[in-house]
């Protein structure tokens, strides 16, 4: 039976989009996750929910531990995780509001750790296949459900991950957007990653909030912005995964 880890980003960290829940504390060797897990159902679905930033979103996008979040969500069982997040637009068609279920990334983090691994046992080096880091299967359904419930949503995106918490220069923004990225934001290359490495299917359903920093008719992304876009929009993500999670 499937268990699936909810990873919630800015403003879908509220565990009541379940019900029964209860707090369960995560003991991993990697320090302390965001937050302590929420366990509960969804439509007889068991799911278990992480605060990417915390429950107040107090921890800033370079400092959140990765490493623990994802290990302590395989610790609990989960045997698929569906991450949610705000994003910035570098393409004109995707307007704020549009939800993206990611195919790529791109990393442009300099700061974090990337790996589990630290070192390799002897003649047992581990490299992780990343071509196509998105569970298809996880995809498919997001996208299903995505045209059934009528939500203006792209069906790809690839998206590039910066370091944060400041957003991008003029300049950054226009060269991402010739490196072939579609939406920029500050975690989801680093949690695909350690995903991937733990051997978990993951999937992410972005929110489009603002057009970054390159449309010169547009006043650049400021956080109180992407706040307001989300907090009108979040009710979409929070429907999609109600109709998404029984069915894996």
């Amino acid at each position: 039976m499937a268990v699936v880890g909810i990873i919630g980003g800015s403003g879908l960290d509220n565990p009541s989009i379940f019900s029964n829940p209860r707090d369960e504390a995560a003991a991993v060797p990697y320090g302390q996750p965001s937050s302590p897990l929420k366990r509960g159902t969804l439509g007889g679905a068991e799911v278990v929910l992480l605060a990417r930033h915390g429950r107040g979103h107090t921890i800033p996008p370079t400092q959140v531990n990765y490493r623990a979040n994802i290990a302590a969500l395989k610790a609990a069982g989960c045997t698929h995780i569906l991450a949610t997040t705000a994003v910035g637009s570098l393409r004109e068609e995707i307007r704020r509001g549009d939800l993206i279920i990611i195919d790529q990334f791109i990393d442009f983090t300099k700061q974090r750790k990337m790996s589990f691994h630290e070192s390799f046992e002897p003649g047992n080096p581990v490299h992780c296949a990343m071509a196509d880091p998105y569970d298809a299967r996880l995809r498919q359904i997001l996208t299903d459900e995505c045209r059934i419930l009528g939500y203006p949503f792209h069906d790809r995106g690839t998206v590039i991950t910066i370091e944060g918490p400041r957003f991008s220069t003029r300049a950054e923004s226009l060269m991402f957007r010739s490196w072939g990225a579609d939406i920029i934001n500050m975690s989801i290359a680093t949690e695909t990653v350690l995903a991937n490495e733990a051997g978990i299917p993951y999937g992410a359903v972005a929110m489009s909030t603002d057009y970054d920093s390159w449309k010169n008719d547009e006043e650049p992304v400021t956080w109180e912005a992407i706040a307001k876009v989300f907090a009108e929009n979040a009710a979409r993500v929070t429907a999609l995964l109600t109709r998404v999670i029984p069915k894996i």
